[in-house]
């Protein structure tokens, strides 16, 4: 049962990943009539939402883009940054609705990132701890440090889904501010900036149930009822 869900997960994943990437390089190409750069949108929104510590940088690579807490920046790939187009407007309005989740203090952006530093612990060793976990419970019985490698993965598991709210609330911001400062000033420019943030967003998702599903059978393990 768990390797068909496995492999449905990957066959999922790998279409959103497709569709994804299909869709950015669609409204990349689309340009956007108010002639803004990435860069220019993001220090506008910021500075529309009464915002003036947070930089907007450039970082190197493709969908890189993020928005650093710990620093107060937002980080944009060099087509993001420099970018003119629907695909650019959509991520940069997106990073801003981080730094504006993190200046009104949204609760689970809060509670995201006081799970960071241990989450970073325990995604380095979980991999590890589960495989010596397994091979502790096959040739001794003993279920301690599979049952710790199994809490590691149920902290990460945790992690993905309060990612969800947080991104699909960035991109709420980001649609409401992008329509609201007439930055997509047609109705196909703003259902494409939409249609970009959706499929975004579903990576998430299936990274969460991806990670749900490889929780499940390691538990399962644990619990002696694997099938």
């Amino acid at each position: 049962m768990y390797w068909i869900l496995f492999i449905g997960i990957m066959l999922v994943s790998w279409i959103v990943q497709f569709r994804f990437k299909s869709k950015f390089k669609k409204y990349s190409e689309m340009p956007l009539s108010s002639g803004l750069s990435g860069a220019e949108i993001a220090q506008k929104m910021l500075n529309e939402n009464g915002i003036s510590d947070v930089q907007v940088i450039s970082v190197e690579g493709q969908l890189t883009d993020h928005y650093n807490p710990a620093n107060r920046t937002v980080n944009l790939s060099p087509d993001v940054y420099h970018g003119r187009s629907v695909a650019a407007a959509a991520v940069a309005a997106h990073e801003c609705g981080h730094a504006v989740q993190h200046a009104t203090a949204y609760s689970w952006l809060q509670f995201r990132s006081a799970m960071v530093p241990i989450v970073s612990v325990a995604s380095r060793l979980t991999t590890w701890v589960l495989l010596i976990g397994v091979m502790l419970m096959a040739f001794t019985q003993n279920p301690l440090v599979l049952g710790i490698g199994v809490a590691a993965l149920a902290l990460t598991t945790l992690f993905s889904f309060i990612t969800l709210p947080v991104e699909f609330d960035a991109s709420n911001r980001a649609l409401a501010w992008l329509n609201s400062a007439q930055v997509t000033h047609s109705t196909e420019e703003h259902d494409g900036a939409k249609d970009a943030l959706k499929w975004a967003a579903m990576t998430y998702v299936v990274a969460a149930l991806s990670a749900l599903v490889t929780l499940l059978y390691y538990a399962s393990i644990l619990f002696g009822r694997r099938d």
